[in-house]
């Protein structure tokens, strides 16, 4: 008798236009054809609802979790079984307002049935880096400061109708109320010790839907892409966005960018609160210590799409063919003669 393989759609009824429930019975049918015995859960608004159940679903033995939904679904699923000695392969139907994540992995954004479909695919896996920031874990992005904060602020449902114009006229409202942090940053053997309008650590380049912050942000190389805004004026802020959306914000003197494994965020005032933000989420207040989980989650993704610098296990396997094939040129070099 052959044993199928199981896998657990966890969606949220009630992310970005709340299309996702009806595209539900296509979905699962797309994943009973690429040999999964399919079934579904919609999340509730009980705190960790999404998490719980991924964490359920991967101690009863689930070979795939489909995430479907927004960023902070997405966070929640990785959330469940990040910490597990199990965890299953994770792939992802984006339904929400940026979908980050998705963006960054090249999975169809506005069509929920064509990203259930990358299931079929034959060139469709690859780990994946994870962030753990304290308890917590992100995929995407973790930040503090000031300019952060904006994403605690705009009303999911302002976010849904606006998409990233509510990101832009909450930020120019915000503008006004930036006040620095003096902090103490520790990034694998360096530091930085002085006052910093936010700070930002990176596992892709997609950033609020911008590729150009993090330009040359790696999937799966066990680095963060690390970016600090020295202090700044409401002008230099303005200035530096505006640099930022270009990609020419990298040799800035107010910016320090830098790839780390390990990096420690510490307020160096006590009466300053430092909100940490991971993947759009509040994620708890620094101190705080980050670490790179490399290549520590298996994940569904559009791999013929994705830039080959993007992901340097793409790049080793050229490296390895390219030998091969110069192996071959040489064996037949000699033949010759």
């Amino acid at each position: 008798m052959t044993v199928r393989k199981r896998a657990r759609i966890i969606y949220n009824p009630t992310s970005g236009r709340e299309t996702l429930r009806s595209d539900l019975v296509d979905i699962l049918a797309i994943y009973e054809k690429a040999g999964y015995e399919t079934s579904a859960f919609a999340t509730t608004p009980a705190p960790n609802s999404a998490k719980n159940e991924a964490t359920r679903a991967a101690e009863d033995g689930f070979d795939l979790i489909v995430a479907a939904g927004g960023d902070g679904t997405l966070n929640e699923v990785v959330n469940g079984i990040a910490g597990l000695e199990h965890r299953p392969t994770l792939a992802i139907i984006p339904a929400g307002t940026t979908n980050d994540y998705a963006r960054a992995l090249r999975i169809p954004r506005d069509d929920p049935i064509a990203a259930a479909k990358l299931i079929l695919k034959k060139n469709k896996k690859f780990k994946i880096d994870i962030g753990r920031a304290g308890e917590n874990y992100f995929m995407n992005i973790a930040a503090g400061g000031t300019m952060t904060e904006l994403t605690y602020e705009v009303p999911s449902q302002m976010k849904s109708l606006f998409g990233y114009a509510a990101y832009f006229a909450k930020g120019a409202e915000l503008m006004p109320r930036i006040k620095p942090v003096d902090m103490l940053i520790k990034y694998d053997n360096q530091e930085y010790r002085g006052s910093a309008s936010m700070f930002m650590i990176a596992l892709t380049n997609s950033v609020g839907g911008f590729e150009q912050i993090v330009p040359d942000a790696s999937l799966d190389d066990g680095k963060f892409t690390m970016i600090i805004v020295k202090k700044s004026s409401v002008i230099d802020m303005l200035s530096l966005m505006a640099k930022a959306l270009q990609g020419k914000h990298l040799d800035d003197p107010r910016i320090i960018y830098a790839k780390a494994t390990d990096i420690e965020v510490i307020p160096l005032n006590k009466d300053d609160r430092l909100m940490v933000n991971l993947d759009g989420e509040y994620g708890g207040d620094a101190p705080m210590k980050f670490h790179n989980l490399k290549q520590h989650l298996e994940v569904i993704a559009n791999l013929d799409e994705i830039p080959e610098d993007a992901i340097t296990t793409s790049a080793d396997f050229k490296r390895v063919e390219k030998d091969f094939m110069n192996g071959i040129d040489d064996y037949k070099d000699r033949e010759k003669k």
